[in-house]
This record gives C-alpha cells, sequence and structure tokens, in this order.
C-alpha cells in the first residue's frame, strides 16, 4: 500500500508514545554527530520526523466553516499578534524538524560503509522531503523567513535576517522534486511504509497552486494522475467511510499521520471530542458548523441555493448536495443513537438504545447550551468514537481529490480549458453522488467559461474539503480572508423569539462569485452570536512570534503588526 504509515510495530509504539513530548532541539542545534553511526541509526533519526506535531493542518476555527459558543479564535477575531501561540507552535516546530534535518545531511555519511545504498538514498529522499514540507508550510503562513538549507550553529542562526519567499519556493519545488525522483512510488505490502513519490509531487501541486504558479502546479497534479493509472490512487467510492477507520487504508490518501488511542497520539480525547458531538447523547456541542457552510452545498440541479427553484430555506437538507448531509448531521436523522432535530419545540426524541422518550438536550427549547447554529458536525464521527470518547483516525494531510482539483485550478488559470478539466472535477463530483464520471444522474459541470468555473472550483474544494485544513489557505491565497471573516455569525433564535414558520432560517441568501452568502436583509430575523474581524492590512501574513524577535535582532517582523 501506498499509504503513508509508521513503518514496524515497535518503531511505531517509539514514535507514537514520544509525540505528546516533542523534546527536539532548537532551531539549527544539533543532535550529537556519534548517533549517526549505522543504518539503524540513520533510520530511528528519520523515523523521529514522522512525529505528529510537524504535520498538523490548519485549524477550521479559523474560517467561516465553523464557529463556538464564543468566537474566540484570535484570527477570526482579528486579535492576533506576535505573541499569539499559533504563529509561535507552527514557527518551533517546522525550525525543529529543519534543523534535525540538516544534522542528517551534514552527518548521514558517517554511517555510509555500514548502510544499504539503496537505503541511504531513500533515507536521503525522505529527509529532503521533510524539510521541504516544513518550508512550503512556513512560507505560506510568514512569507519571507530564515533560510538554513544546511547545519547552521545555534549562535550563526540567530544572525540570519529573512530570505524571500519566492528564493525558498524555488529551493522547495527542487527539494520535492529531487525526492520525487528518488522515493518509492508504492511499497509492498510486508515493508515498511514510509512517504512516497506521489506524496512528494502532491505537495509539490499543493505549494506551486498557493503560490500561483500554475504551471508547476498542473505538472506535478498530472504526474500523480499519472499514479492513478498505475492503480496507484483512485477516488475511494464512499465519501462518508472516507473519514472513518474502515477507510484508513484506501488508495485516495496520499499521505496522511498516524493515530493511535494505544500509544496515546490522538486528534481529540473525550473533552475536546465531546465539542463537536450532540448534547443529547453526553457530550457538549460547542463547535459547530457555520449557517455559511451549510448554505455554500448546492442544490442537486448544480445551482447555488440562491439559484435553485429546489431549495427550501425551512428544509435545508433536502435536494442538496450529497456531501451536505454526510457532513452535518440531518435535522430529524438519527444520529448517536437519538433523533436528532433542535426544532425549539421538540422538547422530547426517541432513544433508540432505550426505546423510550428522552429529554432533547439538542433543542433549545429544552437547553440553553444546545448547537448555537442548529447544526452538529457529522464527518468524521461515528458511534465508536462516541463510545470509546476518542478520535484516533489518521490525520489525512493530502488526497487525491485534491490532486484533481488542483490540476483543474492550474489549468484554469493558465487558460488550458479542456476536457481534462471537466473531468477532474466531474470525477470528484461524480464520487458524491455515488456514480461514474460518464453518468447522467448527477449535476454535470459542462461549462468552459473561465469565470464559472473558478467560482464552481471555490465552491467544489469548501463542500470536498470541509473540516480537513484546507479553507483557511484558500482564502488567504484567493484575498477573500476580507470578505469572508468580517461577517457575523449567525445562529438559531432563541426559543421564545422564533418566528416557528421561518424555523430554521428565514429566507435564502445572495450568494457571491466568491461563495460568499450575504444575509444582510434577514438579519433582524436572526440571532447574531458574534462579530468577526479581519485586518487586510496585516492578516494575510502571520506575525514573526515575538520570542525569535527578542533573540535575532536581525530578523524584522511582517507589516503592521
Amino acid at each position: 500500500m501506498e499509504k503513508i504509515r509508521i513503518f514496524s510495530v515497535w518503531m511505531m509504539a517509539l514514535i507514537l508514545a514520544s509525540c505528546n513530548n516533542l523534546d527536539l532541539n532548537p532551531l539549527s542545534e544539533s543532535s550529537t554527530g556519534n548517533f549517526y553511526s549505522n543504518q539503524q541509526e540513520l533510520e530511528m533519526a528519520i523515523n523521529d520526523l514522522y512525529r505528529s506535531p510537524f504535520y498538523s493542518v490548519d485549524d477550521e476555527l479559523m474560517t467561516d466553516n465553523m464557529t463556538t459558543r464564543t468566537i474566540s479564535n484570535a484570527v477570526v477575531t482579528g486579535t492576533i499578534n506576535s505573541d499569539w501561540t499559533g504563529s509561535a507552535d507552527l514557527w518551533t516546530n517546522s525550525y525543529k524538524a529543519i534543523a534535525r534535518v540538516n544534522s542528517f545531511m551534514l552527518y548521514k555519511d558517517q554511517a555510509k560503509d555500514k548502510t544499504d545504498p539503496d537505503i541511504m538514498l531513500r533515507l536521503e529522499a525522505e529527509a529532503r522531503f521533510i524539510r521541504a514540507y516544513q518550508y512550503a508550510v512556513l512560507v505560506n503562513h510568514f512569507g519571507d523567513l530564515p533560510f538554513l538549507d544546511k547545519y547552521t550553529s545555534l549562535e550563526d542562526s540567530y544572525k540570519m535576517g529573512r530570505t524571500k519567499k519566492d528564493e525558498i519556493l524555488d529551493f522547495v519545488y527542487d527539494e520535492l522534486g529531487w525526492a520525487a525522483d528518488n522515493l518509492p512510488e508504492s511499497y509492498a505490502a510486508n515493508q515498511q511504509q514510509r512517504f512516497t513519490r506521489g506524496a512528494a509531487l502532491a505537495i509539490k501541486a499543493r505549494t506551486a497552486l498557493y503560490a500561483g504558479e500554475w504551471e508547476i502546479a498542473k505538472n506535478a497534479a498530472s504526474a500523480v494522475m499519472e499514479l492513478e493509472k498505475k492503480g496507484i490512487y483512485q477516488l475511494h467510492p464512499d465519501y462518508r467511510t472516507l473519514f472513518l477507520s474502515e477507510g484508513q487504508n484506501n488508495k485516495e490518501i496520499i499521505m496522511s499521520n498516524p493515530r493511535s488511542e494505544t500509544y496515546g497520539v490522538v486528534n481529540a480525547g473525550a473533552t475536546v471530542l465531546g465539542r463537536y458531538l450532540t448534547r443529547t447523547a453526553g457530550f457538549t456541542c460547542s463547535v459547530m458548523p457555520t449557517r455559511e457552510l451549510i448554505d455554500s452545498y448546492e442544490c442537486a440541479d448544480g445551482l447555488p441555493i440562491d439559484k435553485s427553484p429546489l431549495y427550501n430555506p425551512q428544509k435545508p437538507f433536502d435536494n442538496r448536495d450529497p456531501r451536505l448531509v454526510e457532513t452535518v448531521v440531518k435535522h430529524g436523522s438519527d444520529w448517536l443513537q437519538f433523533r436528532y432535530q433542535p426544532h425549539p419545540d421538540t422538547l422530547q426524541v426517541r432513544s433508540y438504545k432505550d426505546n423510550k422518550l428522552v429529554d432533547n438536550k439538542d433543542s433549545r427549547g429544552k437547553d440553553s447550551y444546545a448547537s448555537y447554529t442548529g447544526f452538529v458536525w457529522k464527518k468524521g464521527y461515528d458511534q465508536t468514537m462516541a463510545d470509546r470518547k476518542v478520535d484516533d483516525i489518521d490525520l489525512i494531510i493530502v488526497r487525491y481529490a485534491e490532486i484533481l482539483l488542483i490540476y483543474a485550478e492550474a489549468k484554469i488559470e493558465l487558460g488550458e480549458i479542456d476536457s481534462s478539466v471537466l473531468e477532474a472535477i466531474n470525477k470528484v463530483r461524480a464520487r458524491a453522488y455515488k456514480t461514474t464520471v460518464e453518468a447522467t444522474d448527477y449535476p454535470k459541470v459542462v461549462t468552459t467559461n473561465a469565470d464559472q468555473l473558478r467560482t464552481i472550483i471555490k465552491r467544489e474544494r469548501r463542500v470536498e474539503f470541509v473540516k480537513e485544513g484546507l479553507r483557511y489557505m484558500d482564502l488567504i491565497r484567493w484575498r477573500i480572508a476580507e470578505d469572508a471573516l468580517t461577517k457575523p455569525v449567525l445562529g438559531i433564535p432563541d426559543a421564545v423569539n422564533q418566528d416557528r414558520k421561518k424555523w430554521p432560517f428565514p429566507g435564502i441568501p445572495s450568494i457571491d462569485e466568491n461563495g460568499i452568502p450575504d444575509y444582510t436583509p434577514m438579519l433582524n430575523d436572526c440571532k447574531i452570536l458574534g462579530a468577526r474581524s479581519f485586518n487586510k492590512e496585516r492578516q494575510y501574513l502571520w506575525p514573526i512570534p515575538s520570542s525569535e524577535l527578542l533573540i535575532n535582532s536581525n530578523l524584522s517582523q511582517n507589516p503592521n503588526y
């Protein structure tokens, strides 16, 4: 299998057990060179770089897809500053990984005579991939950076200024290309499984897309698509199970980071997991889908809700893209052994595990802390997680559906709209409807108008990748965060004030070409949960952490922080 997994049982235990205590050397400080003395130690050094803190994804709470009761996220409240832990954590962990790779590259030849040449080449390819990946993530968030492509003493590293983003990106593309040429396409079932050629090409495609390097993005994505012809990658037929334990070994996943309750590495323990699950089932439901997300799903005719005659705001789940009901729990459906119905007059619901009526804590008519938006998450959760009170599903970093949409977007921006663009988009769409790309029983994209396709790509990426950490960088690279993240967060009104004829929403917003709805005409009928704020003069980049500025006088801060 080509999926990124950790390599043997004993090594998996070693890595995962230590993931929560990331005790690595600071920027550019090497482990002792004496360590790299044989093949086993080289492998251990690279294995250590698969730790989960090196592969986090952007928090969906930094977007218009997700909200909480308090709306306290620093990005959406516009309160980011140089002391923000979000930027400090990313900076620190990425540079720790870079420093480890630089140490490996400096000392690896000490073990040359004791290491199989093929393994040595693969380990170097992994190392250079990991370093390039870290720089790709860093430049996306910070722009220009201190650039260390070789071992540098700690003292010297604290004197370094910032290298231009474009120069670092050239290095990233070259390194990812070299890694792709020297990593295997896949691994035998009985072999240790690591980063692949496809992973390197996929990250190269994503990095180039974010930078607007359309030709590089197209070519890298196309190279991954060639691997589909070899049977290495393909879309998983079931969108729902793709994100559950039963889908963890499918061919759509190009790169992921392992999670295991056994070894104490999880996405969410009981307290955090409970924020996403329903109150009637015994959880807290304090992290919710936004109304904007719900309204971003097209109707079954392929039209947005403000254009489709199929849409009824009082029945928002009817006649919609099937991904909606696989992402958000449908009103009136069975979920976690209870009927989920947030209607303010539904004060009791059926418990299917006890076969009786119970208090409906998911209705604001019964519980004032029920979902403030009236919606709860389904994507990535199931009964087994609720029973165990833990989410330890592997964290997906990149999957094949993203490659198809990268390819389509890059070709659109290059003015190369052809049948391959439509096929790439329609493959993703057809999977959502559990049909084939050639079929006629789904809203196939047929337009070749560039502006219309740009709008379609924006909608398609949003609904396909919700909760996967891609929405934030899409808002940033499309320069629409200043519009999306300055709208008020809307919720369901309190039960006593709700006009039942308008439940759960009073009307249909107009939606612009970027997929951003305008709720202005209906604000008097909606409960405003809170305001968002995004400062376009500074927030398209993150601040350099203040701790770095204090120790390095040659570092400059990003504008307006």
